[in-house]
C-alpha cells in the first residue's frame, strides 16, 4: 500500500487527540501517524486516499494539510 505524506498545522498531542476520531474514521486505525517532532507536523497515510480527501477529514477537525511531493 501506498503511502501519502503530508505538512499539516497539528501542532500539539492535544491536536492529535482531537483528530483521531475523525483520521480512524476516514483512513482507519493504525493507518495514520503525525510526527510531533518534524516542523512541517508530517502526517502519514498508509490508505488509499486523496488530498483532497484528507482534507477534507481534518477539516472536520478545524485542521488542514497540503501533500508533499514524494
Amino acid at each position: 500500500m501506498k503511502t501519502s505524506t503530508f505538512k499539516t498545522n497539528i501542532k500539539c498531542s492535544a491536536c492529535v487527540d482531537k483528530v483521531t476520531p475523525h483520521l480512524n474514521e476516514g483512513v482507519g486505525a493504525g493507518n495514520w501517524q503525525v510526527d510531533l517532532t518534524d516542523p512541517q507536523r508530517k502526517l502519514s497515510v498508509s490508505a488509499e486516499v486523496t488530498e483532497a480527501q484528507v482534507n477534507d477529514i481534518l477539516n472536520k477537525a478545524g485542521y488542514k494539510a497540503e501533500k508533499l511531493s514524494a
